[in-house]
């Protein structure tokens, strides 16, 4: 889970740390050929079936350890990704990603969850971000984590759903955001509390002299740098146990309020609305292991104007995952929204190897006073490797397709939402 999602990973390493001891194993492990071809189909000995990456990698360098699929996790995980990426908003780049999964002490107690990303890119980018929900207290609070520092050049195709990909800003900047909240349990799984939200911008450059979008940056009011700090009111229903890949049956509900103000630090006053939606169904019965996943996201500006880079764009939120078929940042304007659906299924047996297909719609308004008009539409297919079966990790590698000719690779360490 990290900050620009949309990458294909290239494997350099996979380091996947169970913080605990390992079992020794049978002779019947014997039995199995060496062979890293056939791993997507075969089982480990015994009642255990699931099987990852590092089974694998034990399998091949003949490492005389069991590693039990245990439903219940017990220790920490940590799953380290050194990479070699490709995106579109990136080109090539070079990144450290890690997860890390994080027990409670009683079995009832949901998953925190600990991400973090450092990426240097093609474009000259530099990417680093911080994420992290935390559970305290058998899930009586919940903290909630998103630090970011970004050197980022990138392409602006400007307001509204009419822009296209051939005219564009080519914008810099420098970024630091501070998002931070804790919340209360009120009812079972329902959650109250405050935020703080910190986003400073500097030394903002647009270089594009031709070929600029009809309205963009210019167009809403060219500034050098800009400071929005603002309170947060924050509803939150859970019940996933665990976020880097939720089952069936659970449900994720956020309503945020955030009220900028100038007094705080910020440039002029504002409030916005954020209001995420999730839901996994068993498909196609309910003893189904597939899962059919819904997700609704939508960032409104109910009042005042938001700095240009503030506004509510194509993959703006926490994990950047909106839109797939688009280049980050394709659509922006004064209200964002967002809906998608998403099929996943196992292909093979002890589930090393499943599959997704999926399609999305989002659209927006082009500044504070218009109609949000025009649905651009996005779908595609992709793949998922299991990464680590105790953190229930997987490598969710994803080709989607956008209008206009939008089409590229969609790359996340976990499931996408």
């Amino acid at each position: 889970m990290t900050f620009h999602k949309k990458s294909l990973l290239l494997l350099l390493s996979f380091f996947t740390f169970n913080l605990g001891h390992t079992q020794g194993i049978d002779s019947t492990t014997a039995k199995h050929k060496k062979n890293i071809f056939t791993l997507a189909f075969y089982k480990q000995p015994g009642k255990d079936s699931l099987v990852d990456f590092v089974d694998g990698i034990y399998r091949v360098f003949k490492i005389n350890k069991q590693r039990s699929q245990d439903e219940k996790l017990t220790k920490s995980h940590l799953t380290f990704v050194p990479a070699v990426e490709y995106s579109l908003a990136t080109k090539f780049a070079t990144s450290l990603n890690a997860n890390i999964v994080l027990p409670g002490k009683l079995a009832m107690d949901n998953h925190s969850t600990i991400s973090t990303e450092i990426k240097y890119t093609q474009n000259k980018q530099v990417i680093s971000q911080l994420v992290s929900n935390i559970w305290l207290k058998n899930n009586e609070y919940n903290v909630n984590t998103n630090w970011s520092y970004l050197k980022y050049p990138q392409k602006d195709f400007g307001l509204g759903s009419n822009s296209d990909l051939k005219l564009f800003d080519m914008l810099d900047y420098s970024y630091i955001k501070m998002h931070q909240s804790i919340v209360k349990r009120i009812a079972p799984n329902l959650y109250f509390g405050p935020g703080l939200n910190i986003d400073y911008h500097w030394n903002i450059v647009d270089t594009t002299t031709i070929n600029k979008p009809l309205v963009g940056f210019t167009q809403y009011g060219l500034s050098k740098s800009s400071t929005t700090i603002g309170l947060l009111l924050n509803l939150l229903y859970d019940t996933r146990k665990s976020i880097v890949n939720p089952v069936a049956n659970s449900s994720y509900f956020n309503l945020v309020y955030r009220n900028n103000l100038e007094f705080l630090g910020s440039d002029r006053p504002s409030q916005t609305l954020m209001l995420d939606i999730r839901k996994y169904l068993p498909f196609p019965n309910k003893d189904s292991k597939n899962i059919l996943a819904f997700w609704s996201y939508n960032m409104l500006n109910l009042k005042g104007n938001l700095p240009y880079l503030d506004l509510p764009a194509t993959a703006s939120d926490a994990y950047s995952n909106t839109g797939r078929g688009y280049i980050q940042g394709r659509f922006r304007g004064d209200k964002l929204l967002f809906a998608e659906s998403e099929y996943r299924f196992g292909i093979t047996e002890n589930g090393f190897i499943g599959g997704v297909v999926f399609a999305n719609v989002q659209s927006v308004s082009e500044r504070q006073g218009k109609s949000i008009k025009g649905l651009m539409s996005g779908y595609g297919a992709g793949i998922r490797v299991k990464l680590n079966k105790h953190s229930n990790t997987n490598i969710a590698i994803d080709y989607g397709f956008g209008e206009g000719g939008s089409k590229g690779i969609f790359m996340n360490l976990g499931e996408v939402f």
